[in-house]
């Protein structure tokens, strides 16, 4: 999808420089997929101690 966007140059050039990123295009796709992630992260968080799961890791993990 094509979009006019006014960015600050200096924002997008240090998120290139951090992320080792060579376009433009490319930074802001990182940009947004980091936002989903810690998005989808912070709303698990909520269900901290409200589940109840009886795992055990060891053999979730195929450990003997």
């Amino acid at each position: 999808m094509r979009t006019t966007l006014d960015l600050p140059e200096n924002l997008v050039n240090e998120a290139m420089e951090l992320t080792h990123t060579r376009t433009k295009t490319a930074v802001i796709v990182k940009a947004l997929e980091e936002l989903i992630r810690k998005s989808k992260i912070s709303e698990l968080k909520n269900y901290r101690g409200k589940i109840d799961l009886d795992l055990d890791l060891d053999e979730l993990r195929n450990r003997h």
